[in-house]
């Protein structure tokens, strides 16, 4: 069974490198596309789209590397499977908070998108923006009823606190 557990870390360890390389190669895509955009001759519009474009790639890759540091930090460093509630919490906490920054982002770069010439973008960037409100909505509703099982298992949130000391050190 050990073995089996190493295998998993060993996992965990390559999909947290594939969301760093994920990550490198999103930020090198989007100097490209900024460098095209500054030394282009073209008129300001065209390039004030690819800015636009640079700035949703770069928040992807902010994704991928905040979900690899999760992943490497929950599930690798701190050596413990997510069993109890608390350590849910705060994984599925994680998470949520890098997919509601990265929808509203990419919310936001569409919305200005379609204030300059692409109005067809308006029901997209409607419906992300939609989407960042509700998972925010049920992030909140999530961690509101869980707020009770803090109370119940007050050992877990400090063991959980002392790991924080042990990743950070």
């Amino acid at each position: 069974m050990k073995f089996m557990l190493k295998l998993f870390g060993a996992g965990y360890i390559a999909v947290s490198v594939f969301f760093f390389i994920c990550g490198v190669c999103l930020v090198g895509m989007a100097g490209w596309e900024i460098w095209d955009a500054l030394t282009t001759t073209e008129s300001a519009h065209p390039r004030f789209v690819s800015i636009l474009e640079c700035i949703g790639l770069l928040t992807i890759a902010v994704a991928a590397f905040e979900l690899g540091q999760t992943v490497l930090e929950e599930e690798v460093l701190r050596e413990a499977s997510i069993s109890t509630p608390t350590r849910v919490r705060r994984f599925l906490s994680r998470f949520m908070i890098v997919v509601i920054v990265s929808l509203s982002i990419e919310c936001l770069v569409a919305a200005f998108q379609t204030l300059h010439g692409r109005a067809d973008l308006l029901p997209q960037a409607g419906v992300i923006g939609a989407c960042a409100a509700a998972l925010l909505l049920a992030w909140g509703g999530f961690v509101w009823l869980n707020v009770s099982a803090e109370h119940l298992e007050p050992e877990a949130m400090e063991d959980v606190k002392a790991e924080d000391d042990k990743v950070e050190a």
